[in-house]
């Protein structure tokens, strides 16, 4: 058994979502959102945690974090366990980061998501985009959605990750997955060679470059439903994001394009339970209507919010919105909500009342 085994051991029993390892600190982890130390863990020292990172990592990754200083990979603890690693260099010498993935894959009914999300997996072709910082579960969502599609339909389903984190068997679909530095060489490689392999659903795990991203609108165009994470926080600065990524003589044309394309963007951000037992996600939802297609035509990004305001009737909502019902129905703590609120002055009187009666 790996030494660092008994680590993920502790965290698990201490459940914990991720374990953080730092030469120079204890073992941590993370705690519905605290960072905890392991109990009765030492301080790590360049030789033990080589010897936890070099034993589970394979020979081409090691080589590849030595020489470059970072590297992701998926480790595998017996059966039963599956942990998405990144292995990284810090000022003070080694560290890595390790999430569990859960083997179970939820179900949208499990994760209890909007109506509108069931909608999205019924489509044909478009892109639809899963947004929101790391941590913030978007790969549980768009594993449930996959999910979803793969119970119910007869469709081909492709997958590229970096790494892979959930492993989909096939039910009424047929799944390939495919890890990007293992099956292919990028993104933007494995997207290419998507238009000969007969796809119905392709799902691109970061579409962070403008190739990956010009490759995966023009796929959504082409009668391909496409599924896609970024890591913005809205759906505005999602929009504004891939528009940027282009210089800007072809701005213009990608805005058209993805007005086309584009059926919704869900953004996402994890709160803490009011109980303290776990975490729920406030989901913002963008459905590309006739007048969120002309705001992203125009470029007139910052219309996009009072498009969801009143979209509601379409399934629209806005994060405000969002982590104002999680906050009426006793969910999230209002001091919760006017943390990840974007309007503060919104929770601000709310979290005065609740901090006023502790």
């Amino acid at each position: 058994m790996p030494a660092i085994d008994k680590l993920f051991h502790s965290m698990k029993e201490g459940g914990g979502s991720d374990l953080l390892l730092l030469e120079g600190q204890p073992p941590k982890f993370r705690q519905h959102g605290h960072i905890v130390p392991l109990a009765n863990e030492p301080t790590l020292t360049h030789a033990t945690l080589t010897t936890y990172l070099q034993e589970i990592c394979p020979a081409n990754h090691w080589d590849k974090y030595v020489n470059t200083g970072d590297a992701d990979f998926a480790y595998a603890m017996g059966a039963t366990d599956r942990f998405r690693a990144n292995y990284y260099k810090q000022v003070h010498g080694y560290a890595a980061v390790f999430r569990i993935i859960p083997v179970k894959i939820l179900t949208m009914e499990q994760l209890g998501v909007p109506q509108k999300l069931y909608e999205f997996t019924r489509l044909r072709s478009g892109l639809m985009l899963v947004t929101g910082p790391t941590g913030s579960g978007k790969s549980t969502t768009l594993a449930a959605m996959l999910n979803e599609i793969n119970e119910k339909y007869a469709r081909h389903i492709l997958t590229i990750e970096e790494p892979i984190e959930f492993v989909h068997p096939h039910k009424k679909s047929i799944i390939t997955q495919r890890e990007v530095g293992e099956h292919s060489q990028s993104f933007a490689s494995a997207l290419k060679a998507a238009s000969r392999e007969d796809c119905d659903v392709i799902l691109v795990g970061e579409m962070r470059d403008l190739e990956t991203i010009a490759l995966a609108v023009s796929a959504s165009e082409m009668g391909v439903l496409v599924f896609g994470t970024l890591h913005t926080n809205s759906a505005a600065k999602t929009i504004d994001r891939i528009v940027n990524v282009f210089p800007p003589g072809q701005q213009p044309q990608i805005r058209t394009m993805l007005a086309g394309s584009l059926r919704g963007v869900v953004s996402q951000t994890l709160c803490r339970k009011a109980d303290g037992k776990g975490r729920v996600a406030a989901q913002e939802i963008l459905v590309s209507n006739t007048a969120a297609q002309a705001a992203i035509r125009r470029g007139e990004i910052a219309k996009l919010n009072s498009v969801m305001t009143s979209g509601g009737f379409d399934g629209m909502i806005t994060m405000d919105d969002a982590l104002n019902k999680l906050f009426e129905s006793g969910t999230i703590t209002a001091k919760e909500a006017y943390m990840k609120s974007i309007d503060k002055n919104r929770f601000a009187e709310a979290m005065k009342t609740e901090e006023g009666a502790h």
